[in-house]
């Protein structure tokens, strides 16, 4: 009995034993020091290259000109030759006013020119008349005693006044001409013709309306709407941040809903240079030539615009952006480790996008980045290809 209990005693021991030798081996400084595993990652190398691609824009066809006309003169209709869709030529008659007060300012005026004229021809043979006499005089008092000195000067003092009279007369024909002529110039306005070749788009107004220069009812209406439709601009706004280099004469293809599936070019022809404040896009335009009238002003477009740079810059894969609350960055490996890199990411080809940032060229980056991976964790890296060929 006795050697059995001193048996058990002695196996409990050894249990206890054994227990604490374990647990002190489990919270060895060792054991709890131990570094973290390099986390597995895919890399790619920053290439540089110059950018060029092609880039969709939404733009709009305009007329290379269009004006509205409006009456320089108070009149009412009279006439009105065409009608929306009439095809016109520079120099047609569009319009016809009649206004007849014109007429009675033409009478008064032609009256004054013939008064003017009048008053001309008694000046001068009233000079004639006067100077012939003073030549008399003169003549004669050559001779001594024969005309007093006095008589012969009231005389030259006379022709004198009638050649002041002639000229004033002459500066009244002219005055009284000027005035006819600005009359006929006025009674010009009265047929209304068109300024160039185009297309009659709008027609607002018909015979018997009272129209005037900006007074009346109908004052700021225009009568006649009319666009150049042989000639079409391509208005296109360039985003600020894809402006690139432009060339004028660069072609450009285009496409428009009216005809699908068909593609349209046009050199480009002005680019303004400078930012529209509001929109921040720079407007620049194309000539289109459209003499067959296939495409219609005012129409949408959609631009397949050519972007490229003349100097290079660095892509990488789009797998390799990433941001967080704060950061656009790429993870960078250097010496076995992570290193956050913030970037300004620009136009995206073919699945790589451009960055710039504290980069070079042949740098690797993690080609799948995440916020996951910390600046300064160690990584195990696995060479990819190249991320451009």
């Amino acid at each position: 009995m006795r050697r059995t209990l001193l048996a058990s005693a002695a196996l409990m021991l050894a249990v206890l034993g054994c227990n604490n030798a374990s647990s002190d081996k489990g919270s060895s400084p060792a054991a709890s020091s131990a570094p973290a595993a390099p986390t597995a990652v895919t890399t790619v190398p920053v290439v540089s290259k110059k950018l060029q691609t092609t880039i969709t824009l939404p733009a709009q066809l305009e007329p290379y000109e269009q004006v509205d006309i409006y009456p320089k003169v108070t009149g009412f209709v009279e006439s009105v030759t065409v009608d929306r869709g009439s095809h016109v030529q520079r120099g047609q008659l569009l319009v016809r006013l009649t206004a007849p007060e014109l007429t009675s300012q033409r009478s008064q005026a032609e009256a004054a020119v013939r008064a003017a004229q009048s008053q001309l021809a008694t000046a001068q043979a009233k000079l004639t008349s006067d100077n012939a006499t003073y030549q008399h005089m003169l003549a004669a008092s050559k001779t001594p005693g024969v005309l007093a000195e006095n008589d012969v000067a009231v005389a030259g003092q006379t022709v004198s006044a009638d050649k002041g009279l002639v000229d004033a007369a002459e500066q009244n024909i002219a005055a009284a001409r000027e005035a006819l002529s600005s009359v006929t110039q006025t009674e010009s306005y009265l047929n209304i013709t068109a300024p160039f070749a185009g297309v009659v788009t709008a027609r607002s107004l018909h015979p018997g309306a009272l129209i005037g220069p900006g007074s009346g009812q109908n004052g700021s209406v225009p009568i006649l709407q009319i666009v150049d439709d042989r000639r079409l601009r391509l208005v296109v706004p360039i985003p600020e941040a894809q402006v690139g280099d432009m060339k004028a004469g660069q072609l450009v293809s285009f496409a428009v809903p009216a005809y699908p599936g068909q593609t349209f070019k046009a050199p480009i022809q002005r680019i303004s240079g400078a930012m529209d404040e509001k929109s921040r896009t720079m407007p620049v335009e194309l000539d289109v030539q459209n003499r067959d009238g296939r495409l219609s002003p005012g129409s949408f477009t959609t631009v397949s615009w050519p972007l490229q740079r003349s100097y290079p810059t660095l892509f990488v894969p789009a797998s390799a952006v990433t941001t967080d609350q704060q950061h656009t960055f790429v993870i960078r490996v250097r010496n076995g480790k992570a290193e956050w890199v913030t970037v300004q990411i620009g136009q995206t080809v073919s699945g790589e996008i451009e960055v710039f940032g504290d980069l070079s060229a042949g740098d690797r980056v993690v080609k799948a980045a995440t916020d996951a991976i910390h600046s300064g964790d160690p990584v195990r890296e696995q060479i990819s290809p190249s991320a451009s060929k």
